[in-house]
């Protein structure tokens, strides 16, 4: 068990003492052995090989898990494991063949275990085990309390850690998952009618910028959505060996309203998310999918302001529709209509479904039919083929890269996102000859990260170093583009200032001219409004904030936090206490950001600083405000 304790903290942690895991975990590992002492009178050795099993599968998940998501395991994200299964090549891609050494005893104490019982008909040698069980019981005693002291000692001084990094460090693997289940109370939530519109305003202290296009100036355009799988924004102008990686989307951003610094905010469910977060103008829940924890409830949703201003909607998506509960979500989101796998087949299949040609060529088919019935329509497409791990078939890869680039992870996700470039283009002269382009405005965006730092291997790590021209961080990581385009009406503009997917929602509704005043919203119009302050929830660890010029990632809470310079590409600058030692304390504190320039010329450094507790603080609460309202509305069963 210390071995692989040890495997999983090599994975997870850096810089580890040899000490820290035989402190952290073996404590409450003794505490399962001494249970099995004190309450099993026979099959012990049976007993000891299901427990080895269970804790090396946690072991393992917490390992996988990590290696995709950058953050720990817990009860919460195994209770959708039943969703593994449709992405089984995505995680088969990130095990590297000494993780399964994890496994390697129980096949052998199974066997032998198997063939003596096979040999004597017993698992157990006769006669020794009623002689031995008092001294075992006082022994076990012993260990018992010692383990349960040292287990408290590193547990208590560590709840309140933001960090689940930091908290899985100091409370070991086990422990903190041991705390998880225990210690699983909700906060309380905010009563409902406290939050409103005004009091989310005065916690964003947003300020106003010029205008860049004239509300309601695409009032009456169908409103096109295109989540694009995996997308970030380092392949916009991305240039290996003089080919350009995407080139009609380079286009598309050339030619449109183009926000740069704009950022992912998915949860558990990742692309569902994604979704939730862009139709909603909310955050994801503090644990689990958001398609699972509010697909019960009637949301304040973009289909429904839509709807409310004479649009038809529907959703497009190539997988099958109970996937992460989507079935219930687009209820929940109020959509019309939705097409799965049953409207697009499995012709041409790439990843789970049909390839993002067949997904654009059908859905044509029905934008085209929803124009002809004579009312505007909202649509959002999510593509799919860009989908972790990027293997694409032989025929459809038409991006050469060097050899350095064969069979990495970097190598793949270029050839993959060449490919859905290509589709997306296709897709964009189908709306021209359909009539459709000139009448529609068109918002393109990435659902989440395609390539997580923490699944890279070395070789991986210097082809990143490589395109970005230094270390790829994880502010990079999270970066998604999003793209705006109304034929006519937005001009060709890249806007600095810093976005996130909870703010398409308010974008799309400026710019349509459907009023959000009774519409509770976290977001805000990229188009009117600055001082922008995103919360993460996932793939970096909970607290994580983002302003316009600077990430902060928590460890314990924000005192022994770290900051990074978004204009310094993401390097770490200071700490939370070295900030307070070289800063006016006042200023830090109090201080509010200051809008970023819609100049594209003017250096991002002269906008807000580095993040003050205050703003964290204020990250936080809005995060709450969020769950504890969704969680109080009515059940969709319920609402007439």
């Amino acid at each position: 068990m210390m071995i692989k304790s040890s495997l999983a903290w090599i994975v997870i942690f850096d810089d580890i003492p040899v000490w820290k895991p035989l402190l952290t975990e073996l404590p409450l590992i003794w505490i399962c052995f001494c249970l099995i002492e004190w309450f099993a009178a026979k099959r012990r050795m049976w007993l000891y090989l299901g427990l080895d099993l269970i804790l090396s599968g946690i072991f393992f998940a917490a390992i996988m898990y990590y290696k995709y998501y950058g953050v720990i395991v817990n009860y919460h994200a195994l209770a959708q494991v039943n969703q593994v299964t449709s992405v089984k090549s995505s995680m088969f891609s990130l095990l590297d063949p000494y993780y399964l050494f994890i496994f390697a005893d129980i096949l052998i104490i199974a066997g032998i275990l198997i063939r003596r019982r096979i040999k004597l008909g017993l698992t157990e040698r006769p006669g020794r085990m009623p002689l031995e069980r008092s001294a075992r019981r006082r022994i076990a005693s012993v260990i018992l309390i010692l383990s349960l002291v040292l287990c408290m000692l590193n547990i208590y001084p560590n709840r309140a850690s933001m960090s689940e990094i930091t908290q899985a460090e100091q409370m070991g693997i086990l422990g903190y998952e041991a705390y998880t289940i225990l210690a699983d109370r909700p906060d309380k939530p905010v009563p409902m009618d406290t939050i409103d519109q005004n009091h989310i305003d005065e916690i964003k202290q947003t300020t106003a910028l010029p205008a860049v296009v004239e509300q309601g100036a695409a009032k009456g355009r169908n409103v096109i959505v295109l989540q694009l799988e995996s997308f970030q924004s380092f392949l916009i102008g991305l240039k290996v060996n003089g080919q350009e990686v995407t080139p009609h989307l380079n286009e598309l951003a050339g030619q449109s309203l183009y926000f740069p610094n704009f950022y992912q905010q998915v949860g558990q469910g990742n692309t569902s998310d994604a979704e939730f977060v862009v139709n909603t103008s909310f955050y994801t829940p503090p644990n689990g999918a958001a398609a699972t924890v509010y697909a019960n409830k009637k949301l304040p949703s973009l289909p429904r302001l839509m709807s409310a201003n004479g649009y038809q909607t529907a959703t497009f998506h190539t997988n099958d529709v109970h996937f992460w509960n989507r079935d219930q979500l687009y209820k929940a989101l109020g959509f019309d209509r939705y097409y799965d796998i049953n409207y697009f087949g499995t012709e041409d299949s790439i990843a789970f479904s049909a390839s993002d040609e067949v997904l654009y060529s059908k859905t044509l088919d029905q934008l085209e039919a929803m124009q002809a019935s004579g009312s505007p329509f909202y649509a959002q497409i999510i593509s799919m083929s860009a989908h972790h791990p990027y293997h694409l078939p032989e025929d459809k890869i038409s991006l050469t890269l060097p050899k350095r680039f064969d069979n990495t992870l970097p190598g793949d996700y270029l050839v993959s996102q060449h490919y859905a470039d290509q589709a997306v283009g296709q897709f964009i002269e189908g709306l021209k000859e359909r009539g459709l382009w000139e009448n529609s405005l068109l918002v393109v965006y990435g659902d989440h990260l395609g390539l997580p730092i923490y699944s890279l291997d070395r070789d991986d790590e210097k082809l990143m170093q490589e395109i970005y021209g230094r270390e790829y961080t994880s502010a990079d990581m999270i970066n998604i583009p999003l793209i705006v385009t109304a034929p006519g009406i937005t001009p060709a503009a890249q806007l600095e200032q810093i976005g996130g997917q909870v703010d398409i929602l308010p974008t799309i509704a400026g710019l349509t001219g459907a009023s959000l005043q009774n519409q509770l919203h976290f977001g805000q119009d990229l188009l009117r409004e600055g001082n922008n302050l995103l919360p993460e929830r996932y793939y970096l660890p909970s607290g994580s904030v983002l302003n316009d010029a600077s990430l902060f990632i928590p460890a314990t809470g924000y005192g022994d936090g770290t900051h990074y310079s978004l204009a310094d590409a993401g390097r770490q600058d200071v700490s939370s206490a070295e900030l307070d030692e070289k800063t006016n304390p006042n200023r830090l504190k109090n201080e509010p950001a200051a809008p970023a320039s819609l100049n594209p010329t003017e250096e991002k450094s002269n906008s807000s600083g580095y993040i003050t507790k205050e703003e964290y603080e204020r990250a936080l609460e809005l995060l709450h405000l969020s769950n504890s309202y969704l969680i109080q509305l009515q059940n969709r069963n319920t609402v007439k």
